[in-house]
Formats: structure tokens, sequence, C-alpha cells
């Protein structure tokens, strides 16, 4: 796959959000090896957007790479961070994921499933742009704590 230049922009208003700098922790946290360290958070970022060019690139049918793998955990657990810091209760994400990138994600909190998301070609796993991802993230969170007041005993067992 070439090189294709992404528009992420340091001035970009969106890198200050709540979401996005959880993000940019959760990327940070899943790096063992420190290759990330002193990285800025367009670089870090920039494989998560999927241009039409980026998108055309990646074949229909494959296996995902361990940095898409990655890129999906930080993802979703920066949703249950973000969860954890609106209603003060221990989230958790859950990823099962077979080899061939099907699965399945849930996020509970307590014994509440907040979150159940089928998971198909997380090779391809990426968004239109950062306000696109981010716009994900919060259509989740606020879902997520919707069902949490509705249910809040079995959210705190």
């Amino acid at each position: 796959m070439s090189v294709i230049s992404v528009p992420v922009f340091a001035g970009d208003p969106i890198l200050k959000t709540d979401f996005v700098k959880e993000m940019l922790r959760q990327i940070r946290a899943l790096d063992s090896y420190g290759q990330y360290d002193g990285q800025p958070a367009e670089r870090l970022l920039a494989p998560l957007i999927l241009t039409r060019e980026r998108k055309a690139e990646i074949p229909l049918i494959g296996d995902p790479d361990e940095i898409t793998v990655a890129y999906l955990k930080a993802f979703y657990n920066a949703i249950a961070v973000l969860i954890e810091k609106e209603c003060g209760l221990l989230a958790v994400s859950l990823i099962h994921l077979s080899h061939e990138g099907f699965g399945r994600v849930l996020i509970t909190v307590g014994k509440l499933v907040v979150l159940d998301r089928t998971l198909r070609d997380v090779h391809r796993f990426g968004f239109a742009s950062l306000s696109k991802m981010k716009d994900e993230a919060d259509k989740y969170l606020s879902v997520a704590i919707e069902i949490i007041g509705q249910f809040p005993d079995v959210a705190g067992l």
C-alpha cells in the first residue's frame, strides 16, 4: 500500500476534544515498544482516516493486521473511558475478533451491556474524517449513557 497524504491538521479543533485526547492516550498505551513516543497527534490518528483513495487500495477481503486491531481496541477503549467519566461506574470493553476480521465488541457497565456491535471487515476499519470518527463515538456514548440511565441498578452491580 502506498502512502497517501491525509489531511489531519495540527490546528484542527477536534484534536482538543475529550474523545480525541482519550483516543491518543489509548493508542500510546497500546504501544508497548515506544514507537509512538514523541509522535504528533496528527501522525498517530492518520491511519484511522480512510479517504476514498486509501479505501480503494485496501482489498475487499483480507485479514486485519496488528496495527489495525490496535486502533480498533483504542477506539472502543476510549469510548469505555468516556462512559466511566460520565457515569462514575467502571466500563469495560470486550473485543472478540477472528483472524479474518469478524467478531463482536461489547462494552459493559456492571452487569449491563451498554454497547453491542458486530464487527465485519476489520481490515478496513477507519473513518472518512476525524469529525466522522468523533460523531460515531459521540453517538455510541450517548446511547450508552441513556441505557445506564434507564437501568441504573443493573449498571451498579
